[in-house]
Order: C-alpha cells, then sequence, then structure tokens
C-alpha cells in the first residue's frame, strides 16, 4: 500500500504558492507586450491593471531593473511636467526575440494543459 503524506498547508495555500512562481514569467512576458512604445512604471502597471493582471510597484521595479540588467528593455529619464524626472522603458530588440519565444511556450503550456484537462473529463 502506498504512504501519502499528511499536507502541511491547505490547497488554496499550496495553489497560492504554485501561482506565485507561475506569474514571475508570465508577468515579464506582459511587461514585454506593454513596452513596445516608451512607458514609466506607473503605465505600466495602469496597462497590465486595465488587463485584468493585479500587479503592485514591488512586483514591477525589481522586473523592470532585471529586465533592463539582462538587455530586454532599455531605459531613459525624460523630465516631466509634474516633478521629478521619470524613467521610460522601451523592449529591445533581443526582449522582442524573448518575447517571441517565451510566448511560443506559454501557448504551448496552455495547449498542453487544455488537453491534460479534456482528457480528466472524459
Amino acid at each position: 500500500m502506498d504512504t501519502i503524506a499528511e499536507p502541511t498547508e491547505s490547497a488554496l495555500d499550496y495553489a497560492g504558492e504554485l501561482t506565485v512562481q507561475l506569474r514571475k514569467g508570465v508577468i515579464a512576458q506582459c511587461v514585454l507586450l506593454v513596452t513596445e512604445q516608451p512607458a514609466y512604471a506607473s503605465e505600466i502597471i495602469k496597462e497590465l491593471e486595465e488587463a485584468d493582471l493585479d500587479v503592485v510597484e514591488g512586483t514591477i521595479y525589481p522586473l523592470l531593473s532585471r529586465l533592463s540588467r539582462d538587455g530586454l528593455l532599455i531605459y531613459q529619464w525624460q523630465e516631466s511636467p509634474q516633478g521629478p524626472p521619470r524613467k521610460y522603458y522601451q523592449i529591445t530588440d533581443y526582449g522582442k526575440e524573448v518575447r517571441v519565444h517565451l510566448g511560443a511556450s506559454i501557448a504551448k503550456l496552455n495547449q498542453v494543459i487544455s488537453k491534460l484537462e479534456r482528457k480528466s473529463h472524459e
């Protein structure tokens, strides 16, 4: 007889932890999708929220820094009529290539999940 480990947390909590991991790549892809034209962080957050993706500044700023450091985004400081200069981000050619590959990977994963869900309901 197989033994089953006792869960140490609720199914909802466990699914939440997996969702956090999944969201990291998805949010990166979404940022790459919305930076075709230069945009500052608040504009990026607003556009993601308008697409029903819940994001917070504490998530976006480190991601923007990492994507810039890794060469997927460039940024430029621009004067703002409403206060201090703003950092405007835009996708690079390398970022566009990554976006294509990541988008294909996400699409493939969606196909696999859909196929497995259909099969499990037979």
